[in-house]
């Protein structure tokens, strides 16, 4: 009997979620891996490594401001992330290599982000957390630094709150 690797099945799952059209929420097709080792040079200029979120849960979320769904979800993150930042919760909206700079500052700044944003010029970041292409992409890491879920698309945010919570408990 011929084994299916997981790898395969989980793209044949994210192709067929994608051709209908509806946001593709994988539970993990390989289980928890490690976050990749990134470096995410933020609007200040300052930078924050993928060993900085280790000890939080930390949510990843690759956007750009010509994305409407990104946009469109932006309140919830927000929200989401003022739910949540006291218990050990982050967040960090990364921008794509193709977002205009001074688009990304605009935006952060007339809504008010309150978590940090990064802008990835090089493509660097999105090409080492899976070669994200599409927006929004968001991974959900632990605080072990593992990512648990990703989400293509706009998340469920009830499923999402529930995860962080469990999360956020976890020792």
């Amino acid at each position: 009997m011929k084994r299916i690797s997981p790898l395969p099945v989980c793209r044949m799952v994210l192709a067929g979620a994608l051709a209908i059209g509806g946001a593709a929420f994988l539970s993990g097709c390989s289980g928890a891996q490690a976050a990749p080792e990134s470096t995410f040079v933020l609007l200040d200029g300052s930078r924050q490594t993928t060993a900085d979120l280790k000890g939080q849960v930390t949510l990843v979320n690759f956007w750009a401001t010509s994305c409407v769904t990104c946009v469109a979800e932006m309140p919830k993150i927000i929200s989401t992330y003022n739910k949540y930042r006291a218990q050990g919760y982050d967040t960090l909206a990364v921008a794509m290599s193709y977002d205009p700079p001074a688009y990304v500052v605009n935006y952060a700044e007339t809504r008010q982000l309150p978590f940090k944003v990064a802008i990835d010029n090089t493509g660097a970041n999105a090409k080492a957390w899976g070669d994200v292409q599409l927006t929004p992409t968001t991974f959900l890491v632990n605080k072990r630094g593992q990512i648990v879920k990703q989400f293509v698309g706009e998340p469920d945010f009830a499923a999402l709150h529930q995860l962080i919570e469990k999360l956020l408990a976890e020792t």
